[in-house]
């Protein structure tokens, strides 16, 4: 039944994000513009150039960190954790002003490009530093890495930025997350890196579930801790390098959704994985349409929208954790 309200919700989420903004579509429009496409009609042009991409990437965006925030809680046994706890968003950040500043690449599809490796390397940098090398890895050690190397590159990037000012109007524009130039995002690759990311942390869910139980419990359930953090690092980066390379870093919406999923699902990560998908693209999606109209004709980034949200979040689910609690 609950998860009968994702889907519905989800779907709503959609059709209101293509009908609403400040030129209002109604369905007419969509069957012109399907039947008859006219490059003239500026309601054709607005429906097909400007909101689907807009939804696509919302959906990739969502869905990637809902499943990355997923994944890195179980991993973390962390309830506060999110993309950014392990540097993967300043490991993004970096690639991208090393990019921009050096390569002097500024065209939207290259600078979301450059984003994705930046990602991955930063999480093979937290499974290096964590011990993951040595098969001794930790939710602590991981966490702690991930906290230490996020500080550095941030640190980096702002000294960067210092000594290049040219460079502080692209990374001003790409850290607040926004759906604007989707069209100009490479929706199709990144929606393939995602999805991927996706069946892995689906294939490794059980033994994710067996490892939050504890290292030495794990491997008597036959599980490999090691290998099984290493493919996690592997989802997180797929998905989060994806969120980024289509929306930029969206924080907090990887620390909102696992709780929401657990209401849905339970506490079956399998469940909870389908379920963060289609919460996190539908919150992106409302969020998105929300900022179109405060400002209307301009519009509040999608990732101000959502920060507005997750600040709340991120001060309730602190309170609600015990002192001396196992994370």
């Amino acid at each position: 039944m609950k998860g009968a309200v994702v889907v519905i919700g989800l779907i709503a989420s959609i059709l209101l994000s293509l009908m609403v903004g400040y030129r209002v579509l109604v369905p007419s429009d969509y069957w012109q513009a399907l039947s008859a496409f006219d490059p003239y009609d500026p309601a054709h042009v607005t429906l097909w150039s400007i909101r689907v991409p807009r939804v696509i990437a919302a959906l990739i965006a969502g869905s990637a960190l809902g499943i990355a925030g997923t994944v890195m809680q179980s991993l973390t046994r962390n309830p506060l954790a999110d993309p950014g706890l392990l540097g993967v968003n300043a490991g993004a950040a970096f690639a991208l002003i090393i990019g921009t500043t050096v390569l002097g690449r500024v065209d939207q599809a290259s600078i979301a490009m450059m984003a994705f490796p930046g990602a991955a390397v930063a999480s093979v940098a937290v499974f290096a530093l964590g011990g993951g090398l040595r098969g001794d890895a930790g939710p602590v050690r991981l966490t702690l890495a991930g906290a230490a190397l996020n500080a550095l590159l941030l640190s980096l990037v702002t000294a960067m930025v210092l000594i290049r000012q040219d460079s502080l109007e692209v990374l001003r524009f790409w850290v607040a997350g926004s759906l604007t130039p989707a069209a100009m995002r490479p929706l199709a690759e990144m929606a393939v890196v995602v999805g991927l990311g996706g069946a892995v942390a689906w294939l490794i869910a059980p033994q994710l579930e067996a490892l939050s139980l504890g290292t030495a419990m794990a491997r008597g359930l036959g599980a490999r801790p090691a290998r099984v953090q290493g493919a996690a690092l592997i989802v997180v980066t797929l998905t989060t390098g994806g969120a980024v390379a289509v929306a930029g870093p969206i924080a907090f919406l990887g620390l909102m959704v696992p709780p929401l999923a657990r209401l849905v699902s339970g506490h079956r990560l399998r469940g909870e994985l389908f379920a963060a998908a289609g919460l996190g693209a539908m919150i992106v999606l409302f969020a998105d349409t929300a900022g179109r109209l405060i400002l209307a004709p301009g519009e509040v980034r999608v990732g101000v929208m959502i920060a507005l949200l997750g600040g709340p979040a991120f001060i309730w689910i602190a309170r609600q954790l015990r002192p001396g609690a196992q994370t």
